[in-house]
């Protein structure tokens, strides 16, 4: 599983990723802070006061979330920028990794909460994304896309649709970002069974 912005703006970040300990994971188990991390990989560096406009929410806010991301390794301070209390912060990582089948213990049990976080920032930037609707140009309006599918699959089958749609996207992430008039595109993948049908047997809940 990778976080709700695989691509980053920031030319040194974009050479690594970031595979999430526990530690980690409780830092983003926050869909706020996934957030404020997106928008440093997507725009590049930027200050507390800039990300609270983006997102709406106090400077205050803001600031303490950086230093959470910050603290735990997330994101690193911009050299070179910034003037008396202004901070400049950017990604340290092109995107983050999070594997809940390789995961166990205190780990799983982070992982939860991540992947909790991932669902609530990925509703709120769909929710961000329908408002700017009316002010988008006719030539992006007519390419995305909000698509729901029902399919019937075992786990298997979502697992081997799951790695072959990642292979596209790894393809168009080493071609693309070069042409004129490409801009960051959030492609959001979800794929969960339909809530309330797939349940543990009874007795073993």
């Amino acid at each position: 599983m990778t976080d709700p912005s695989a691509a980053s703006a920031d030319a040194d970040s974009s050479a690594r990723d970031i595979e999430l300990d526990t530690a980690a994971l409780r830092v983003l188990a926050h869909p706020l802070r996934l957030n404020v991390l997106s928008l440093l990989r997507e725009r590049g560096p930027s200050t507390a006061g800039r990300i609270a406009g983006e997102l709406g929410i106090n400077p205050g806010a803001a600031s303490y979330h950086l230093r959470r991301l910050a603290a735990g390794g997330l994101i690193v301070e911009e050299p070179g920028r910034g003037t008396g209390r202004e901070r400049w912060w950017r990604s340290a990582h092109r995107q983050s990794i999070h594997d809940p089948a390789a995961a166990s213990g205190p780990e799983r049990e982070a992982g939860l909460g991540y992947t909790h976080a991932v669902a609530l920032a990925a509703a709120d930037r769909l929710r961000r994304s329908a408002q700017e609707l009316p002010r988008i140009p006719g030539e992006w309006l007519d390419v995305i896309t909000y698509s729901d599918f029902l399919l019937r699959l075992t786990p298997a089958d979502v697992h081997r649709m799951r790695a072959e749609i990642f292979e596209v996207i790894e393809r168009y992430r080493a071609d693309g970002g070069e042409s004129e008039g490409a801009v960051p595109v959030a492609l959001q993948l979800q794929a969960f069974p339909v809530p309330g049908t797939a349940r543990p047997p009874a007795g073993d809940e």
